[in-house]
Parts: structure tokens; sequence; C-alpha cells
């Protein structure tokens, strides 16, 4: 009898660490998917709201503080245009936003508004406000302004001081510009005159005209062009470069958004500190589209909590398109590119179509790099 008992406990033992191991061998994976579905899935709601004398039907996406951000670029590239759901998917984003202007009308389909992904300034805007995020998710909003300036040093004799007038764009014909253009415009500037000036690691290794220069991965290309071509002559072959990125508002402040690793600039502010704060013109806006028509909006705010409301609406001025907002709960919100641009997904769909090809979104989760 004792034999049996023992035998039988035994057997016990056994089935309970099989048992175990079984559980062990198929925990990761359950982990994997349960992590990867919660990451990804964001509370969408379409939300009636009663402001300035009307009700509107408002579509958000509530997006927890925390969450890793992104510009989501069309190819990856500064200057490329694509669906904003192509666009969604290719980051493995669970949501996203269109973002800042963007040139749709027949030139370079290039941005206006600053764009900041992986701590690296990709595009160079000067008006409006921007909305920030650190590394850990933390948002902030302001009217950004950046100024790219630096110092070049020959190997022999005194330094000089550069200056950048724009980021990866491209110029226009009769401009006199100096743009630095890096490997987010892609492999080469995408366009032919000027000067280019070619630096890797902190040194000029290049300098001829620009026949569709190639970026190196490690470095930049500055283009002079018009009547800055003749700074070019402070930059030769073995000399030493320096960019310094400085930030301000557009009072001329210093602000702290060094720490800054994603940001999208567009605008007006519609709310600050949970009071409607609207000043389009102030920013720089001249345009009766922003400025007085009624139109489709796409905006986002940062609420009390420190989560962040992503947000379309049909048929708004920005006078209303800013009380929606604060009805909705913002502490602080912006305007985003809208009319045809105007569009939002989450989770795996379409909640707000766009109604054309974007140049830049801003997208929530999945895969930054």
């Amino acid at each position: 009898m004792k034999k049996n008992i023992l035998l039988l406990g035994s057997v016990r033992n056994t089935a309970l660490l099989l048992c175990i191991m079984l559980l062990i061998s198929i925990w990761p994976a359950f982990s994997s998917q349960a992590i990867a579905a919660g990451s990804s899935t964001f509370k969408v709601s379409t939300q009636k709201v009663n402001a300035a004398g009307r009700t509107f039907n408002g579509q958000t996406v509530r997006i927890p503080k925390g969450t890793a951000t992104a510009v989501g670029l069309a190819d990856r590239q500064v200057g490329h245009t694509a669906s904003l759901a192509a666009i969604a998917r290719s980051y493995g984003a669970g949501a996203a936003i269109n973002g800042a202007f963007f040139e749709a009308y027949g030139g370079p389909p290039d941005p206006y508004g600053t764009l900041i992904s992986g701590g690296r300034l990709q595009h160079l805007g000067r008006y409006g406000t921007t909305i920030g995020f650190t590394k850990d998710g933390t948002a902030k909003m302001d009217s950004l302004r950046i100024s790219v300036t630096g110092t070049v040093t020959p190997a022999k004799g005194r330094g000089s001081s550069w200056y950048a007038t724009w980021f990866n764009r491209t110029p226009g014909t009769a401009a006199g510009t100096s743009i630095v253009y890096t490997p987010d415009r892609g492999a080469s500037t995408g366009f032919s005159g000027g000067i280019a000036v070619t630096v890797v690691q902190g040194k000029v290794i290049r300098k001829a005209n620009n026949k569709n220069t190639s970026i190196p991965k490690n470095g930049y290309v500055i283009v002079y062009t018009g009547s800055e071509k003749s700074t070019a002559d402070r930059f030769e072959p073995g000399a030493q470069v320096k960019m310094n990125i400085d930030y301000q508002d557009m009072h001329g402040k210093d602000i702290a958004w060094q720490d800054v690793v994603t940001a999208v600039g567009a605008g007006p502010r519609l709310v600050d500190h949970g009071q409607v704060a609207l000043d389009a013109a102030t920013e720089g806006f001249q345009d009766p589209k922003i400025l007085n028509a009624s139109g489709a909006r796409s905006g986002i705010a940062i609420m009390p909590d420190g989560s962040v409301l992503i947000a379309t609406v049909s048929g708004a001025t920005m006078k209303q398109w800013a009380a929606i907002m604060q009805k909705l709960g913002a502490r602080d919100a912006m305007n985003l590119d809208g009319g045809a641009s105007s569009g939002m997904y989450a989770n795996g769909k379409m909640i707000t179509s766009a109604g054309r090809p974007l140049s830049n979104t801003l997208v929530f989760g999945g895969n930054r790099s």
C-alpha cells in the first residue's frame, strides 16, 4: 500500500512538472501577443459637441501618455507623398493623423512646418505652433522657432560663421538660400543648381556645383543658391564644420526643447491652459482658409492627465474649432493641416479619410526605426 501511495505521488509530481514546463514554453509567445495587441489599440469615439452656437460631430482617438511617437513620412523621406493608411502601416502605427501643412498644389510636396523625429531635425518651419514629445512620451506645445547656425574653420586661418535658411526642401527658382540636406531627404538633394558643400563627420570632403548631389549617410550637404552662393567660398575641403540648433518661441525667448525627440509644426494654437487662445495672424498665418473660412479640421490636444487626443471635424471655422477643442477637455490644443489633408487612422482602420496623398503624419506606437 505504501509503495502505491509513493508511486501515485511520483506520477502527480511528474504531471505537475510537465504542466509547468508547458506553461514556460508557451508564455513568451502569449505575452508578446498580449503586449502587441495592447500597444496598438486606442480608444476611438464619435463625440457630439455643442460649441460656438452649433452642434458638431467630432471623431477622436485617445492616446495614453507615454505612447511612442514619430513623424511618419511618405516613403520615409521628406518631400514625397503617400496615403495616410500607407504611411501608418509602413510604421506599424496603432494610430496616426495628418501633420504639417505641405505644398499640395503642383510644386514639390515639401512640408512647411517644423518636423523632428528620432531627435533629428527633418524640416524647418518658422511660423505657427508646434507639438513636441520627449523620450518618455511627455507632450509639450509652444510657438517653436528654430535657428540653425554654425562655424567653419579651415586648416589654416580663422573660422567664420554660417547659417541655414531651410532644412530638406527644394529652393525656389530665383531664391537666395542656404539649405541643409540630411539623409532624411533621401539619397540625394533631389534637384540641380547652386553650390553643394558635402560634410562628413564634421569635415568638408567636397565642394562642387550641385547636380542632384548625393547625401552621405554619416553627414549632410549644404546647398547655396542665388545671392547666397558666395558664402560657399568659406568652405574648403578639409575645413572643420560645426552645426548648432537653437530653440526659441516666437517672442525670441529661449525654450527647453533640446530633449524633444518628435515634433510637428502647424497651428494656429487653439487652447492654452484650458482657455481658448486663437491668434492666427500673430503666428504668421495669412491664408483666408485659416483666418475666416470653414472647412475640415484636424487637431491635437494635450489633456489634463498628460494623455493626448487627436481629433477631426468637418465644416468648422478656426474659432469654432478652438471652441470644440476646449469643450473636448483640452488643456492645450493646436490645429494641424486640414481641408483635403484632414485624415485620421486607428486600430488598422481609417477613422477620417484624407482626400489626397500626404507628405507627413504624426504616428503613435509601432516601428519607429
